[in-house]
């Protein structure tokens, strides 16, 4: 736990010592005892190929090898989880790769799915719509498409919609699913399709509202379930039971009764008894999710990469992997990001952080199971604030974010299990490193082989003078390449200084004026960076040879993956998600202009996807 920090400007910045005090507490440490003897740690986690000081042991690998221990582990042993048998006691050894194999240039789309509607969607895009994006994508020569956190929800009203805060990292959202595909609606008696159709939402209007997709959703769903109930695994039962017992209850297992706000409860069981029905509903639901995600990956397979998954900080605190994993985390704190120039005072994402302490001493079973239920259903993974796996900063309760402090994680061993488990699903891995990130974060990620994220706003050299574009050739190679995010203006939105109008619209701007003038200098900027590239013939240029020249320029860079946004190809001023609103803005709710059947026959798409293929495939 740091006791004092850098600021964004590399400036000393001292914690208060009532801050430290309360985060210890969070952390059960007594700052008056002793320091505690040091031997082996919890857990091992090691880069093929080190030579790890262990002392004498026995070590009982993967496939079954006994091995004797002197001193130092054998450098030539295979990657997989093992265990070593030392100091008394049985330590899980995780032998990780060095390095991932090089990603294969490609160039493709990154997708908020709710907004990827087709005509037969329910209200909203559903995993039925990412495979025939998929497809389409696929046949005009995309190798990839990141999707944004598709993780499991609370399955109550209000619905929150936002991707970044689900319920569960380790399961899947069923708000996605698409009805009409699943086999029980195709074996079903005509009077129940009819029923379910029935249920179908009105046309999809100018937001989505997902209170009334979910309940036509779940009603539906509920005439198809089959009606068996199984045995389940101990996550997935965990997961179920908690959705039952919030339908009954309300969405946040902080507000239930006492005895049933841990689950390995004796109330737990016995509600899960009583509720056995609902808890095999629920789990029922996941199976639906995981053939329909599988259905996706399928649809994507002839690709470079395929389909890559998003995976968010943290999850919602009053939701099921908070109740399920609270022994591992810190539940009374959140986590967010100190002070600095954007946000002066600071950030509170309102999500728990793990205990690193309870994560090693549980083998980082935890983090394996979330990092396995995002990576089996696709071929990558982006880790939203890859920082995260190094520090946290952790703002202890009844504290604005503005006084917290960073409390370290075991980078090697977090970062090595990250790389163990997606080379075991062959995936790529791309860090978000955006934003206040130190040096060796972005650094190491290169050194493993992992790709950092290069968004064409920030590539500025902001050393020099005016800040000037860097030159594209320079750009990291080990990158994905964009020209925006879902938390920034569009292509066409930065264009058109969208963001400061609908800034300013809302009375979040201080100076209106002043941003007008500052993103007209730094559209002046681009448009002077594009015409010097050579992608654009003159500053004079109509927006929309602009737009096609910001896709343009991305595949004279080096960067591995290249990616652009229905958005952003369209012309679309609509930003999915504006920083520091909650119902002031349409966040996560704005489907696309035209349904997916559409999309590709667009003339402002054709002429990016033209753009991106002409410039960003291998050759």
């Amino acid at each position: 736990m740091a006791t004092w920090y850098e600021d964004a400007d590399q400036r000393r910045v001292e914690v208060d010592r009532a801050v430290v005090l309360e985060v210890l507490e969070q952390l059960e440490v007594d700052p008056a005892a002793p320091a505690a003897a040091t031997g082996l740690p919890d857990t091992i986690v090691v880069r093929q190929g080190t030579r790890y000081e262990t002392g004498s042991g026995l070590l009982r690998t993967e496939d079954g090898a006994r091995i004797g221990i002197t001193d130092r582990l054998p450098a030539d042993l295979p990657l997989g989880w093992h265990v070593l048998e030392a100091e008394g006691r049985e330590i899980p050894l995780a032998v990780t790769p060095a390095r991932m194999p090089d990603v294969p240039r490609a160039w493709g789309w990154m997708l908020q799915l709710y907004a990827v509607h087709s005509r037969e969607s329910w209200g909203m895009g559903d995993y039925g719509d990412l495979a025939s994006f998929a497809r389409q994508a696929q046949g005009q020569g995309a190798g990839v498409l990141l999707v944004n956190p598709v993780q499991a929800i609370v399955p109550t009203l209000p619905v929150n919609r936002s991707p970044y805060s689900p319920s569960s990292r380790r399961f899947a959202n069923p708000l996605y699913i698409k009805v009409t595909d699943t086999a029980e609606f195709h074996r079903a008696d005509p009077s129940v399709r009819a029923q379910v159709l029935a249920l179908a939402p009105g046309p999809l209007g100018d937001l989505i509202d997902y209170d009334v997709v979910w309940a036509a959703k779940l009603a539906a769903l509920e005439l198809l379930w089959p009606g068996e109930i199984r045995d389940l695994e101990p996550g997935l039962r965990d997961y179920a039971t908690f959705c039952a017992l919030a339908e009954r209850h309300g969405g946040d297992w902080r507000e239930w009764p006492s005895s049933l706000r841990h689950p390995d409860s004796p109330g737990v069981a016995a509600a899960r008894r009583e509720l056995a029905p609902r808890v095999a509903f629920h789990a029922w639901l996941q199976e639906v999710c995981e053939a329909q995600l599988g259905t996706a990956r399928a649809a994507a397979s002839d690709m470079a990469v395929g389909i890559m998954h998003d995976l968010p900080v943290g999850v919602d605190p009053g939701g099921a992997d908070a109740w399920a994993l609270q022994d591992v985390l810190a539940p009374r704190v959140t986590v967010g990001a100190p002070p600095d120039a954007f946000s002066q005072q600071g950030q509170d994402w309102r999500l728990p952080p793990w205990r690193p302490d309870k994560l090693a001493a549980a083998g980082y079973q935890p983090f394996i199971e979330v990092l396995r239920s995002v990576l089996k259903h696709g071929d990558g993974i982006r880790v939203d604030h890859v920082a995260g796996l190094w520090r946290l900063w952790w703002i202890p309760p009844g504290e604005p974010p503005s006084r917290g402090t960073y409390v370290h994680y075991d980078s090697e061993a977090m970062l090595g299990i990250l790389a163990l488990e997606a080379h075991r699903h062959s995936a790529v891995v791309v860090g978000e490193d955006l934003g206040t990130v130190q040096p060796h974060v972005t650094r190491t990620l290169h050194e493993r082989g992992m790709l950092s994220s290069a968004v064409l706003y920030f590539q500025r050299d902001y050393e020099a003078p005016g800040h000037p574009f860097v030159p594209i050739r320079s750009w990291e190679p080990a990158s994905m390449a964009s020209i925006s995010t879902h938390d920034l203006p569009t292509a066409a939105g930065f264009l058109e200084a969208e963001n400061v109008r609908v800034r300013a619209r809302l009375g979040l701007v201080d100076d209106a004026e002043k941003e007008y003038d500052r993103v007209a200098a730094e559209r002046r900027d681009l448009i002077d960076f594009l015409v010097k590239e050579g992608v654009l013939e003159s500053p004079d240029a109509d927006e929309g040879e602009i737009l096609v020249a910001m896709h343009a320029v991305l595949t004279r860079a080096r960067s591995a993956l290249i990616l652009t946004s229905p958005p952003d190809a369209l012309g679309d001023l609509r930003q999915p998600n504006l920083p520091g609103t909650v119902d002031e803005y349409p966040n996560w709710r704005i489907p696309l202009p035209v349904p997916v059947e559409e999309l590709f026959s667009q003339p402002g798409v054709q002429r990016v996807v033209h753009a991106l293929g002409q410039g960003a495939n291998p050759g």
